[in-house]
């Protein structure tokens, strides 16, 4: 009974997800769509067109880290933005609190939720590659990494959502956490050309692993098991940490 009741608890989590998607896909789509075809445009044919730092065109470098952050920041906001709303301002987050529902299959559902929201714009960022010549060659194990990189940051979406006193907050949260790996974690240059002890703490970063890991596969290469390995962690250790947030805020 206890399985079927989580079952139907991520299931119901992830029914919302997709009626919100259903409704809001087209804006959805054309949100995915800005950021990475900017990138792309300034940095793939601009600065790529003038500049190398691999023996491979820049593109093929470029497009695995631009699918490694679109799926981190597309994972968070899709569970950190709506939680915080439905926490704060619709206060229907304080019913799920006061039923039943075990809140570790409400967690997982989110992620799971928002993991696939940022495969989603992932794989539209493979399709907006195409006319920009990148060579991406795709595995089953690239497409799992993209899903534990969701997994993590949609976990993180859930944490900075209960801990977030002002809708205001989770911009700030993203600013402070999101944004500085969206530029270091070896998205747009190689971590060689920082220094050697910024380098260190910037590898142990998920979303270094996310963007190495997706460009070694991009470029034909095996999956990097550490890397899976590390992105499995960040997503049960952040995952741990929701539940603990979580539960304290039942209890107050």
């Amino acid at each position: 009974m206890k399985i079927q009741t989580f079952y139907h608890v991520i299931t119901t989590v992830l029914w919302e997800k997709w009626v919100e998607f259903k409704f809001e896909w087209k804006k959805i789509t054309a949100s995915a769509l800005v950021s990475p075809l900017l990138y792309m445009i300034a940095l793939g044919w601009g600065l790529g067109s003038t500049s190398s730092v691999t023996d491979r065109p820049y593109i093929d470098f470029l497009v695995p880290g631009i699918i490694a952050l679109t799926t981190m920041n597309t994972s968070f906001s899709a569970v950190g933005q709506p939680l915080n709303v439905q926490r704060i301002f619709e206060r229907s987050f304080d019913q799920i609190i006061i039923s039943p529902t075990p809140m570790p299959a409400y967690i997982v559902g989110q992620m799971l939720g928002g993991s696939l929201r940022g495969m989603y714009s992932g794989a539209l960022i493979l399709i907006l590659s195409i006319p920009f010549g990148a060579n991406i060659q795709l595995s089953i194990s690239f497409f799992l990494v993209m899903l534990l990189n969701g997994l993590a940051f949609s976990a993180l979406g859930v944490t900075a959502a209960i801990l977030a006193r002002t809708h205001g907050d989770i911009a700030r949260f993203s600013s402070f956490v999101i944004l500085p790996m969206t530029f270091l974690c070896n998205t747009f240059f190689p971590l060689d050309k920082v220094p050697d002890a910024i380098e260190a703490l910037i590898s142990i970063l998920p979303l270094t692993h996310a963007s190495g890991s997706l460009r070694a596969m991009a470029y034909g290469s095996a999956p990097s098991l550490l890397s899976i390995a590390v992105l499995a962690a960040y997503a049960i250790a952040f995952m741990i940490i929701a539940n603990v947030v979580v539960i304290r805020r039942k209890n107050l």
